[in-house]
């Protein structure tokens, strides 16, 4: 029995085997990052398994604390719930500044190219480790949905229950395009493979000034970024672009940014399968997908895709004026949606 509640302890899994990766590289051992929160209970089926966005970590009472916790709709109490940290992250996984085991140094710009499905193949092996035969609910939004839908698609009697939100079966050119530009700013920080402590950190700020844009909506500017009175410089919108920059900088590696940027990208579910209409038939568990009416990097017909293909899947749109970053504040009306379905 596995009972983890009071703490979100991170935990790491050593996996000291050779790793092939999909780009035909191989990692000759892998660290994982998780934690875990309840007890795990086989015979209640009472495991949730959170998948986190591109700078999440794996503690996701810490980033999405409006659904997950002590009294919430996903109460420990009632769930044992895993989280992982996705490779290529800087939170307690394997990553660009971690310790090649062959040249005892940090990879840097050695780090092979990480996709989706070295992601799902990590989830995996933490899975067997654990002891978990069977996930009842699968949730997570944006990457955190990406890896979810290559998980159903790839095993598709694991889960009972998935709730993709925010989400697509390919990554759209349009992202693509947009974390191009983001990769082109940390490119243009000439300290980006640095040994030091702030090597990259203004293309990282610039990076993610250029993210942001895209998880937010003209409605969410417009709201909250007004300039009162006539100006001609200094505004509000500058201040906040900057000031996005400088938070991130605080928490996050710039090579683990450009690494998950690329892991992002490699997001299909139909490739080697036929295309994604096949992929998207194989999925067996009773779906939820969810979109956000003001999401412009997943728009909403991404996520009608995925229902209109995905057997026994249910459509659900939420309203906001927060674009993408919808899934992570819109609260309220995520806990009534997914609650209402939970109870079909």
């Amino acid at each position: 029995m596995i009972d983890n509640y009071k703490k979100a302890e991170l935990q790491i899994l050593k996996h000291t085997q050779a790793f092939p990766l999909d780009s035909g590289e191989v990692l000759s051992e892998v660290e994982i990052g998780y934690c875990t929160y309840g007890t795990f209970k086989p015979e209640k089926k009472n495991v949730l398994w959170v998948f986190h966005a591109l700078t999440g970590n794996a503690d996701a009472l810490d980033w999405w604390d409006g659904l997950i916790g002590e009294g919430l709709l996903f109460d420990p109490k009632n769930y044992f719930i895993v989280c992982a940290n996705v490779l290529g992250s800087c939170y307690g996984s394997t990553c660009p500044s971690s310790e090649n085991p062959k040249r005892k140094k940090p990879y840097l710009k050695d780090f092979p190219l990480i996709t989706i499905r070295d992601v799902v193949k990590g989830h995996q092996l933490l899975r067997k480790h654990l002891g978990i035969a069977k996930i009842d609910i699968g949730i997570g939004g944006s990457l955190g949905g990406q890896q979810l839908m290559e998980w159903a698609v790839l095993e598709p009697d694991l889960f009972n229950i998935i709730i993709p939100i925010a989400t697509n079966a390919k990554f759209s050119p349009w992202g693509i395009a947009l974390n191009a530009a983001q990769r082109m700013a940390l490119e243009a920080d000439v300290t980006l493979y640095d040994q030091h402590p702030e090597a990259g950190f203004k293309g990282l700020e610039a990076a993610r000034a250029i993210a942001i844009s895209s998880y937010r909506h003209y409605n969410t500017y417009d709201a909250s970024q007004q300039d009162e009175g006539s100006k001609i410089d200094d505004f509000r919108a500058s201040s906040y672009q900057r000031y996005q920059g400088m938070k991130l900088r605080k928490r996050f590696e710039p090579l683990a940014y450009y690494a998950l940027s690329k892991i992002m990208d490699s997001h299909d579910i139909g490739r080697d399968r036929g295309g994604t209409e096949r992929a998207l038939l194989q999925v067996t568990a009773k779906t939820l997908v969810i979109g956000i009416t003001t999401d412009i990097l997943f728009p909403v017909r991404e996520q009608k895709y995925l229902a209109q293909y995905i057997k026994n899947a249910s459509l659900e749109i939420i309203e906001s004026d927060y674009g993408h970053d919808g899934f992570l504040i819109e609260y309220g009306q995520l806990t009534y949606i997914i609650s209402q379905f939970l109870m079909k």
